[in-house]
């Protein structure tokens, strides 16, 4: 359940309760005073949501700023882009930068054309991406051992957990 869930988010949590104390008879107001809340009209919000959207309606939403650019088809193509490797005569380099990826990105036809560092910073780290001293981008929870045997992969398990 949802609402009782340690584990969850607290935000996800709250708004859980509140639909539960709707659900249960309880007026708006009440509803938000048991949430942890105030406001009986964002209580009346989110069960109009609830009501167009189903569970989704627990989720976060867009809060505020410029409207988003990039959805899920463009985060793709910035990840197949850093996944190829590159060419050092087309690209000008042996290994991926955020500078020399959004050149490559901006120069491509299917490309991105305005896309930014930040942006791209911000897919490769959803991706589970991190910049390591190396000046190379690793797979966050994977690790390069020497073995007897030669140098092998290791990958935690417990990387993604340990992330959030």
């Amino acid at each position: 359940m949802l609402a009782r869930a340690a584990s969850e988010r607290a935000d996800r949590v709250a708004r859980a309760k509140v639909l539960l104390a709707v659900a249960d008879g309880a007026h708006f107001t009440d509803a938000a005073h048991l949430a942890g809340r105030r406001s009986g009209a964002g209580v009346a919000k989110l069960v109009v949501r609830f009501n167009r959207r189903g569970l989704a309606a627990l989720d976060s939403r867009h809060g505020g700023g410029p409207p988003v650019q990039y959805g899920p088809a463009e985060r793709e193509r910035i990840l197949r882009e850093f996944r190829r490797p590159p060419d050092r005569e087309r690209d000008g380099t042996a290994t991926w930068s955020l500078t020399t990826l959004q050149r490559a990105l901006q120069r491509a036809p299917d490309g991105l054309p305005k896309v930014s560092t930040w942006t791209i910073l911000q897919t490769l780290w959803e991706a589970g991406y991190t910049w390591q001293q190396s000046r190379t981008w690793c797979p966050t929870g994977t690790a390069r051992r020497t073995r007897k045997a030669g140098t092998v992969t290791v990958i935690d398990p417990d990387a993604t957990p340990k992330k959030s």
